[in-house]
C-alpha cells in the first residue's frame, strides 16, 4: 500500500514492476543481474485515484507521465533490486503528492501610486545623468 495522503491510498496490485539490466560501466557482476526496476502505474484507469489527481497528472509536464494514461518510473541508482523498487515507489508517491497540491490562483495586481511615482522619478534621474554626459561647450 502506498499512502499518498490521508484520503488517497494505492494498493500494491495496481503497480507493475519490470526488472532489467542497469546501464552504465561494466565490472565484476555488474551487467549480469537485473537490478534496474521500471515501475508502471495506470493512473487513468485506477479506481483508487480521485479524478482531481487524474486531471492534474494529465496536465502535468513531466516526461514520466505519458499521454496514454500511464506513469513510467525507472530506477537504477542502487545495486540492489529491492532498493531500486523502494526508490521507484517513493518517486511515484512524490509525483502523486505534487499532482494533489492545489494550484495557486494568480490574482493580477497593479502597482501603487507611490511605486509608480518612484519608478518615474528614478527614470527622470537616470535620464538627467545620461544627458549630462554630452559634449561640454565653452
Amino acid at each position: 500500500m502506498l499512502t499518498i495522503s490521508a484520503r488517497v491510498i494505492i494498493p500494491e496490485h495496481e503497480l507493475e514492476f519490470i526488472t532489467m539490466r542497469a546501464s552504465g560501466p561494466g565490472g565484476q557482476h555488474v551487467n549480469k543481474t537485473d537490478s534496474a526496476v521500471q515501475l508502471r502505474f495506470n493512473y487513468a484507469n485506477s479506481p483508487s485515484l480521485p479524478a482531481t489527481y487524474k486531471l492534474a497528472l494529465a496536465k502535468m509536464k513531466d516526461n514520466r507521465v505519458l499521454e496514454s494514461g500511464w506513469i513510467m518510473i525507472r530506477s537504477e541508482n542502487q545495486r540492489s533490486q529491492l532498493m531500486n523498487k523502494d526508490f521507484a515507489k517513493q518517486a511515484l508517491v512524490n509525483l502523486l503528492q505534487l499532482a494533489g497540491k492545489p494550484v495557486k490562483v494568480r490574482r493580477p495586481t497593479q502597482p501603487s501610486k507611490n511605486a509608480r511615482r518612484k519608478r518615474t522619478d528614478s527614470k527622470t534621474y537616470r535620464g538627467k545623468i545620461k544627458s549630462a554626459r554630452g559634449k561640454v561647450e565653452f
